[in-house]
């Protein structure tokens, strides 16, 4: 068996936009297509979140772009996907979203040893405008005392 790559396409903007409190690993339902799309690293989560239905938790908008060497059996791009967890984790995940109106974002899209393609999910809560002016002043001091660090000890 041939050696694959391991695909790890990140969400840069969630951690900017929301305060993370949760983090769970979901698989995902995925056609033949899609997931030889994923490895070849043809997918975005930047704009998408999840959602409850009927008990169950699909990713929205996550864009996995058409497999180029597929015939007529090619996957809508942008079409919900269910997410596998157990079920103690979706009754627990489905509580806080409905009675705190915490939102599920995506951060990362990985394929893990045995190539399946997984899902890192979080519970959020979306940050205001002054937060993320806070988030922007400590990455800015950090950067600088790093300048400052490195010109010192060369």
């Amino acid at each position: 068996m041939e050696q694959q790559k391991n695909v790890n396409i990140k969400n840069r903007k969630a951690r900017y936009e929301y305060e993370i409190l949760d983090k769970y690993v979901a698989g995902i339902v995925l056609a033949g297509t899609e997931i030889k799309a994923i490895r070849e690293g043809k997918a975005s989560i930047a704009e998408s979140f999840c959602e409850f239905q009927n008990n169950e938790l699909f990713v929205i908008n996550m864009t996995v772009q058409e497999y180029s060497h597929a015939t007529d059996f090619n996957h809508q791009p942008k079409s919900e996907r269910k997410l596998l967890l157990n079920r103690n984790e979706l009754k627990k995940l489905e509580k806080e979203v409905r009675n705190s109106g915490l939102t599920i974002i995506p951060l990362r899209l990985f394929t893990n040893d045995r190539g399946l393609a997984k899902l890192q999910i979080a519970l959020c809560k979306g940050k205001k405008e002054y937060d993320k002016r806070e988030t922007i002043k400590k990455r800015e001091s950090k950067r600088r005392l790093d300048q400052v660090k490195k010109a010192f000890n060369n």
